[in-house]
């Protein structure tokens, strides 16, 4: 009987070319990088701007929630184009709408209003940019191996702090607060141009639009898209991992806006030391998301399945360490404490992210991937706008500026226990993946970093 060889075009079986799948990676962990600057300049020109606005802090508060005003929504709602529209000139529209959000606060005339309305377009080019760039990612590795891309882009957000610190911080003390804007605008359209240039989609990426309703699945969709998306979002799996998500930004949120402020205005620490230690802090986040995802991956690789401690009981862990340690950070004097502490225990709360991204991409068909990561970020940027507000207000209201900074961070800490818990019990993606019938592509071969 003759023996008919595999259709030239199936990708089920094949595995993502490795260069194409990490050239990919490193500029979407470029891309992440590009954020998460535009994401800290206003909290390390904060000071400046207060001082020029004439601000107190609950109304520098208000700009920087500005930023989250569209940013959960329009996150909901590109993520619901993934299924029309490809992610490549996706992610080339929302990166040049970064650019022009952040270039009008150049011009000297440039008052609050302006800030405020520039925040607000920006956080609605930013909002999507997480989902998409990961859904992207995804197409280029098969499930077992998501874990270390994931990780990888979620480094950006690190990184983006750690460069933007120092650089940014410089940039303030030479050429003014309104060039740190003009910096990031200028790098996003660089970074535009590459990807222009070398932006692709994956093999293993769902078809859309035409093609998608036709029936012509994408390279990993072995599952079945009958599952109801709502099925899935009122899943244990999906509810635990958004509210550890939620949790973890509230965290990295407060971090990026009032640590500098804090440094200056309680510790006493001038503006390039607070700079310095807010981006070595963001670097210790990366390093331990990078851990993570080689652990992770090295764990799938040589582990099965029901051998593995389950990734909620996991990160649920490290959130109450994290919680406990900035409980500890906000209530001690001494430097010598908190300076190790930002650095190490506080940091593990930040692989919730990843943990998230991948357990709710674990438990969404392929074609419904970018919805339901889209109304993952929904929820857990919610404590980017929440947050901003919710210490601002608290640290004017206080007696003392310490004071109300103390209460801000044991608020911090409850929200990381009781999130950390939850995601423990009941955040288990294989258990939930397996229940809705979702089984995992198969492939010949895995993308190795090279």
């Amino acid at each position: 009987m003759p023996v008919h060889p595999p259709e030239p075009h199936s990708t089920l079986e094949q595995s993502p070319p490795e260069s194409g799948a990490w050239r990919t990676t490193w500029l979407l962990l470029a891309f992440m990088v590009v954020n998460f600057a535009d994401k800290a300049v206003l909290g390390l020109a904060g000071p400046e701007i207060r001082a020029d606005f004439d601000l107190t802090r609950q109304e520098f508060g208000t700009a920087q929630s500005a930023f989250f005003a569209l940013f959960s929504v329009a996150a909901l709602g590109v993520s619901l184009l993934t299924r029309r529209v490809r992610t490549t000139p996706l992610l080339l529209v929302l990166v040049l709408l970064w650019s022009a959000a952040q270039l009008p606060m150049v011009w000297g005339a440039a008052g609050f209003g302006t800030l405020v309305a520039t925040r607000v377009l920006l956080g609605a080019a930013e909002g999507p940019s997480a989902p998409v760039a990961v859904h992207h990612v995804h197409g280029w590795f098969p499930q077992r191996e998501r874990a270390l891309p994931t990780a990888v882009l979620l480094f950006g957000a690190a990184a983006g702090v750690a460069v933007a610190a120092p650089l940014l911080s410089w940039v303030i003390t030479y050429w003014g607060w309104r060039w740190s804007f003009g910096a990031v605008g200028l790098v996003g359209l660089v970074w535009a141009v590459a990807w222009q240039i070398w932006g692709a989609e994956g093999p293993l990426a769902p078809q859309v639009g035409r093609a998608a309703e036709s029936g012509r699945g994408g390279g990993d969709a072995l599952a079945s898209d009958s599952v109801p998306l709502r099925t899935v979002l009122l899943s244990g799996t999906f509810m635990t991992a958004a509210s550890g998500a939620f949790a973890a930004y509230w965290l990295m949120s407060t971090l990026l806006t009032w640590t500098p402020d804090y440094l200056e205005s309680v510790v006493g620490w001038d503006l390039h030391r607070a700079g310095t230690l807010v981006g070595v802090g963001a670097l210790a986040n990366g390093v331990v998301l990078l851990v993570h995802g080689l652990v992770s991956q090295r764990s799938a690789r040589r582990e099965p399945t029901g051998r593995r401690l389950p990734v909620g009981a996991g990160a649920g862990l490290l959130m109450v360490v994290s919680g406990c340690a900035v409980a500890v950070f906000g209530t001690v004097d001494s430097m010598w404490c908190k300076v190790p502490l930002m650095l190490g225990p506080i940091t593990l709360a930040m692989v919730t992210l990843t943990v998230a991204m991948t357990a709710c991409a674990r438990i969404a068909p392929p074609s419904q991937r970018g919805v339901v990561l889209g109304v993952l970020t929904f929820v857990y940027a919610l404590g980017g706008i929440l947050s901003p507000l919710v210490l601002g207000g608290m640290v004017d209201r206080a007696a003392t500026v310490a004071v109300g900074y103390e209460r801000g961070w044991l608020l911090t800490s409850g929200l990381l226990l009781a999130a950390g818990v939850l995601a423990a019990l009941f955040c288990r993606p294989e258990a939930t993946a397996k229940r809705l019938g979702l089984s995992e592509a198969p492939s010949a071969r895995v993308p190795l970093v090279p």
